[in-house]
């Protein structure tokens, strides 16, 4: 129990910190060069265990499997870490961090669009008081910075959906939750140097840049500014933060259960603030604090209505 215990608060301070890394390279990298770097590295560093994965349960791959790769590395790493990207770039690594924890809110939905999985009660109550906590933060009425906010609940949104789709993939493919994470970094890493290629074409450049919402996709760098000076950075960001963080995240949850796992994104909206007031000396105003707590609150119901599902799985399997 207490090594489970050491998981989960190794990975909560990995993912906690992730959104106040990311803010401090802000202006050194492109943030989809930032994006690439981090995702290949991690997906890297998840290697081993997932090759360990494979060996261990003689598991081979087939063209499908390929296909599956390339679709939640899409979603991933292209779409919703793109835009998670962006967000900080344009907000406040607090609020990013908290509006993204919002994102097993929209796993939720998916699960019953997509799954046809039935929302529990508490799970409901959860969601709903999640959007509240989101509405209290945004404050709609008094929208300072749309862009940031929209594009924090965009990568919320879209991990969400991503969420679903890896959970799915993993059942028709029988891999595990890490190796189909490390296969998506990398499947999506190599997807983003692509379009990193891409973006580097004349016509393709020059007609990005001509809007300034997608200069960032225009003549997008690889190695620029990768140097000794970055190195201890660029370390946290990619192997303790991505890599690392994931790594602890799934070896929580196979000591623990998925419930147990699931402490690490119910603190992160509480510790991921405190984190960037006392490092970044960011500010929180008293509607993002209110928001905070409502959304800490949802998370435990969220926590306790998964504890009541796995005890009742675990008392039905025992009866079988």
């Amino acid at each position: 129990m207490r090594k489970t215990l050491l998981y989960v608060l190794i990975s909560t301070f990995m993912f906690s910190s992730m959104e106040i890394a990311l803010k401090s390279v802000q202006g050194v990298f492109s943030p989809i060069q930032l994006n690439l770097i981090r995702f290949f590295i991690g997906g890297l560093v998840l290697l081993p265990i997932a090759i360990k994965h494979n060996h261990d349960n003689d598991q081979q791959f087939t063209k499908k499997d390929f296909l599956v790769f390339a679709l939640t590395g899409f979603l991933c790493v292209i779409v919703s870490m793109t835009l998670y990207q962006l967000a900080i770039e344009h907000d406040e690594a607090a609020t990013v961090a908290v509006l993204f924890s919002c994102n097993p809110v929209f796993a939720l939905l998916f699960a019953f669009i997509i799954l046809r999985e039935r929302i529990g009660r508490l799970n409901l109550i959860s969601m709903l008081l999640s959007i509240v906590g989101l509405l209290v933060i945004v404050n709609p009425t008094k929208l300072t910075n749309p862009l940031g906010i929209s594009l924090a609940v965009g990568s919320a949104v879209t991990f969400g959906l991503y969420s679903i789709v890896s959970r799915w993939s993993s059942v028709v493919s029988g891999f595990d939750g890490l190796t189909m994470t490390c296969y998506t970094f990398i499947a999506g890493s190599i997807e983003l140097f692509g379009l990193t290629l891409i973006s580097k074409i004349p016509f393709v450049s020059n007609g990005l840049k001509a809007a300034s919402f997608t200069r960032p996709f225009a003549d997008i760098p690889v190695l620029q500014n990768v140097s000794p000076h970055y190195f201890w950075i660029l370390l946290f960001i990619c192997v303790c933060v991505t890599g690392g963080g994931f790594a602890f995240y799934f070896l929580a949850m196979d000591r623990g259960g998925v419930s147990m796992a699931s402490l690490v994104f119910f603190i992160k909206p509480g510790l991921a603030p405190i984190l960037a007031l006392l490092i970044l000396h960011e500010t929180l105003s008293i509607n993002t604090i209110i928001g905070i707590i409502i959304i800490l609150i949802s998370s435990v119901i969220t926590f306790m209505g998964n504890q009541t599902k796995t005890n009742r799985s675990e008392m039905k399997d025992a009866i079988e």
